[in-house]
């Protein structure tokens, strides 16, 4: 295997790294300067011209997709007003489907529903006028408040 010089000379070795970024901070230095003449002397032409490029590259842009928004709009207006037409025309069918039931149903009723009772429920008689008159007479105030507190006691048995 054959060994180089530099590996058995410590000093050489960073003497070539020190020499070595020297020489890349002097070139960057170099390139600022020519940039800076060159700007000052030659970059205002090309400046504006690289301006003047990227604006008709933007207003071409800007173009593009303000077309592309439009046509989305145009498309997005005219499926919205086909599903309202599909929607009316949807709620308007079942309406009138509904009406036409309704009347059939209407039709179809008898004017007067036959009288059925109820399993399970005593049928209450309704006195006459002349037993209500009757009853009136013999019931007096006392009798009345009497028969509300037994009521009420009733119902709070029947509640506790």
């Amino acid at each position: 295997m054959l060994k180089s010089n530099l590996s058995l000379q410590p000093n050489r070795l960073g003497e070539a790294a020190i020499n070595a970024s020297r020489q890349v901070w002097l070139a960057s230095l170099g390139a600022a300067v020519v940039t800076r003449d060159w700007m000052q002397t030659e970059a205002g032409g090309v400046f504006k011209a690289l301006v003047k490029e990227g604006t008709v590259v933007e207003s071409r842009a800007i173009r593009f997709v303000g077309d592309r928004i439009e046509n989305s709009v145009a498309f997005a207006n005219s499926v919205w007003k086909e599903t309202r037409k599909t929607v009316e025309s949807g709620v308007k069918q079942a309406a009138d489907a509904a009406a036409t039931i309704a009347h059939q149903v209407q039709q179809a009723l008898p004017v007067t529903l036959p009288a059925f009772e109820m399993p399970g429920v005593a049928k209450t008689a309704k006195p006459t006028t002349a037993r209500r008159a009757t009853k009136a007479g013999k019931r007096s105030a006392r009798g009345n408040v009497a028969k509300r507190t037994r009521r009420s006691r009733k119902a709070a048995t029947k509640r506790g």
